[in-house]
């Protein structure tokens, strides 16, 4: 019985995510909730969430980069880096971590510059 409701609870949590007020607290911080080809960092990043060539190319997400300009699209490239690079913190909904990836790289929630970043993803999290 121990033994099925362990299996029960790593399945639940294999397939757990963010909360959908995760999404839109990224989106706000990155472009104040603007979709379409939004350039930013200094014509680095693209799009609602503003990402860069080599996170959509990490992301491993068939197409074309200029798709991010795709509020979906960008979402489903996110969900990909953020799976590959922050198992643990998307399986836990830990936005903080997640935030700290997405803005400062794989090793990002590691990095004194992501700090701030992370905490005003959460607060708009609520």
């Amino acid at each position: 019985m121990k033994h099925t409701l362990l299996l029960l609870a790593l399945c639940a949590t294999a397939h757990a995510a963010p909360p959908d007020s995760f999404w839109r607290a990224l989106h706000i911080v990155e472009t104040s909730g603007r979709t379409g080809p939004i350039l930013g960092d200094q014509g680095r990043s693209l799009g609602p969430l503003q990402i860069h060539k080599s996170y959509h190319s990490d992301s491993r997400v068939a197409g074309d980069y200029s798709r991010v300009s795709d509020l979906n699209y960008s979402v489903r490239v996110a969900t990909a880096y953020l799976k590959r690079y922050a198992p643990a913190a998307w399986a836990a909904g830990d936005v903080v971590t997640l935030a700290r990836v997405h803005n400062g790289g794989p090793r990002g929630h590691l990095k004194q510059a992501t700090k701030s970043y992370g905490a005003r993803v959460k607060a708009l999290s609520k």
